[in-house]
């Protein structure tokens, strides 16, 4: 019970630098830039699903936590939201590194969930804007969906308080999250997949939501042991989002269209997984 309450505590504690960092930029470009600068970082938002593509490849689910926060105070689009969570590699990386997996293979992999989140992105933003859907407004619109009383004079004190509220909500999530995961065992994620080639897809995807270390570690075990296609762990690592889905949905006060991200997010997964897996 102590290494699990220890890993709660790092695993939340790791994610304090990104959130407050995010928020403080966020209270800056309220605050502090004019119009025409925020007119020009509007027009250049066009091209954000590349950059999360991009960001969401390092191997830390800090930025989509960060991601989450941008996308609920309308600084970022939805397509730049689901690129982040599409390329978001959490535990991948090293478990890739550390279990000598070919320098090809790696490349391959990350190459290939930064090219589906871009294009997902930007097909989804293309998507928005024919359909008129707009994520206009400002930061403020985030203080005032948590119901905060953040003031205008201290942008570093309003960060802080984001912060802290966010992390209050992480920790005990993530000590369940935990202590759940603990008590079913890996094994139990890896029984799931074994022995089911065609559902194996689907499944994998499911185990990538959970909003945990343990699902990409899971999923990029079983792969380099030969007991999941290739196909199956693209889908699992595409639709693994880390702990964003859980800052998306305290911060993003729309429980509906929290619920229509996360299943764009593991239909693509899905779907991507599966052509990959008919491409052979």
């Amino acid at each position: 019970m102590l290494e699990i309450v220890w890993e709660a505590l790092l695993d939340t504690a790791r994610l304090l630098p990104f959130l407050y960092l995010t928020y403080l930029a966020m209270e800056a470009l309220e605050h502090r830039l004019s119009v025409r600068t925020g007119t020009i970082l509007r027009r250049a938002g066009r091209l954000g699903p590349l950059w999360g593509g991009l960001l969401g490849a390092v191997p830390q689910c800090g930025f989509s936590a960060a991601a989450s926060s941008l996308y609920a105070g309308r600084v970022v689009s939805l397509g730049t939201l689901l690129a982040v969570f599409l390329s978001t590699s959490d535990e991948m990386l090293p478990i890739l590194l550390s279990r000598g997996a070919p320098a090809g293979l790696i490349f391959r992999i990350l190459g290939l969930k930064v090219l589906i989140g871009a294009a997902a992105g930007l097909l989804a933003d293309g998507v928005c804007r024919l359909l008129g859907w707009s994520r206009g407004g400002s930061v403020h619109q985030l203080c005032q969906d948590a119901g905060c009383r953040c003031g205008h004079g201290n942008i570093f004190g309003s960060a802080l308080r984001h912060t802290l509220s966010i992390t209050a909500f992480l920790l005990p999530l993530t000590l369940a999250l935990n202590a759940a995961l603990d008590w079913i065992g890996e094994d139990a994620l890896t029984s799931l997949l074994l022995g089911r080639p065609v559902l194996g897809v689907f499944l994998a995807g499911l185990v990538g939501l959970i909003p945990n270390c343990a699902a990409s570690v899971a999923i990029t075990t079983l792969y380099l042991d030969g007991l999941l296609s290739f196909g199956g762990m693209m889908a699992g690592l595409l639709v693994g989002a880390g702990v964003g889905l859980l800052v998306l949905a305290r911060v993003n006060r729309r429980p509906k269209e929290n619920l229509g991200i996360v299943l764009l997010l593991y239909t693509t997964g899905v779907v991507c997984g599966g052509l990959l897996e008919l491409l052979g």
